[in-house]
């Protein structure tokens, strides 16, 4: 059995849904499930039947994700990322898992993954995809390697692992790191989950380096590769059927911009772009559920500058083991912040302006 997963707050349900349609079309016999990077949402649980995927993992519902000192410290992006190798390895114990893949929820398939599959079931422990296959040559896209320097030569919109010694220990290691520090912050040296995944074909073995460009088609490759097609003939790149496109940066329209820049007048890639535009919205809920942990417990929002000042401070973590909770005639942590964080940690509000 395949087992294939995405991990999302509640709000990209669209994007979820796309993803998963397109992943039942083109890897029919795969299970299908959606870690939701939040506490538990019984409507979403009750709407499953419904869905275009199998089953629902939650956050909390984790080992890694019962601490809620943990939790407080990760923005939605981040809390996203760190879930992802907890989540892995628990769905590649299940004894019937041969292979376990992470797509990032604002991907689509195009086309079949068997090739893919094949070669990690057959001689990999695990599989990534590079922002880059080959060198800038053009001066304007030379940023893409300073890019990829600063937040990691791989792109963990996709991992593929297999069940053998060599996957579980390299999940326990990726779990472990993304435990210890998952901060979206390149200038400390760690990108969420992903800068960390340098490390794996040094650090482990039997790993694949993919160097097929119809996987990851996406805004930071697209001026190296000849994408062409429409939804009628299909979608090709560089010759060969595209397998997945990654709608990275969508919602800010920074994808658009940065396909347009790099990729020229481009039609298929307009294409998609107008289509998943529409697609998303359609499946979209109208009225998206609320990111549970990016509020406090009277449902006021979680700042990031809140999550700054309790990460930075451990003797708060032993004082407040629950930072969420706001609760009235006892010192917690909010009123911890607004009492003593301006005069304790005045770098924290130099950095907000």
């Amino acid at each position: 059995m395949i087992d294939i997963f995405t991990s999302s707050a509640p709000n990209y349900l669209g994007k979820v849904r796309a993803l998963f349609e397109s992943v039942r079309e083109h890897c029919p016999g795969a299970r299908l499930h959606w870690l939701v990077a939040d506490d538990v949402h019984d409507d979403l649980r009750m709407t499953l039947e419904d869905e275009p995927f199998d089953a629902l993992i939650f956050a909390t519902e984790l080992e890694i994700g019962r601490d809620r000192r943990w939790l407080f410290q990760h923005s939605i992006v981040e809390l996203s990322t760190a879930v992802k190798p907890a989540a892995a390895l628990q769905i590649l114990e299940q004894p019937d898992c041969d292979a376990v893949l992470y797509l990032d929820p604002d991907i689509v398939l195009f086309s079949s993954l068997d090739d893919l599959l094949e070669d990690l079931l057959e001689k990999s422990s695990l599989v990534l995809t590079p922002h880059q296959l080959q060198p800038e040559s053009d001066g304007m896209a030379v940023f893409h390697e300073i890019d990829s320097l600063r937040y990691g030569v791989f792109n963990l919109g996709f991992i593929g692992v297999k069940r053998c010694s060599e996957g579980f220990r390299f999940l326990k290691w990726w779990r472990d790191r993304c435990q210890m520090n998952c901060e979206a912050n390149w200038e400390s040296g760690v990108f969420t989950d992903q800068k960390w995944v340098n490390f794996a074909p040094v650090f482990f073995e039997d790993v694949t380096i993919l160097g097929n460009p119809r996987f990851n088609v996406a805004p930071w490759n697209i001026s190296q590769r000849t994408l062409s097609g429409t939804f009628d003939e299909g979608f090709m790149v560089d010759g060969q059927p595209l397998g997945f496109y990654h709608f990275t940066g969508f919602d800010s329209g920074e994808h658009l911009t940065h396909v347009e820049n790099l990729g020229g007048e481009n039609h298929a890639a307009r294409m998609l772009i107008d289509w998943y535009r529409a697609r998303t919205e359609a499946l979209g809920a109208a009225d998206p559920p609320p990111w549970r942990l990016g509020l406090f417990s009277d449902g006021e929002p979680i700042l990031d500058i809140h999550r700054k000042a309790y990460r930075g401070r451990l003797d708060l973590h032993e004082v407040f083991p629950d930072p969420f909770l706001v609760k009235e005639g006892t010192l917690d942590f909010r009123q911890w912040f607004d009492l003593n964080a301006r005069n304790e940690l005045p770098d924290l509000f130099e950095e907000s302006h």
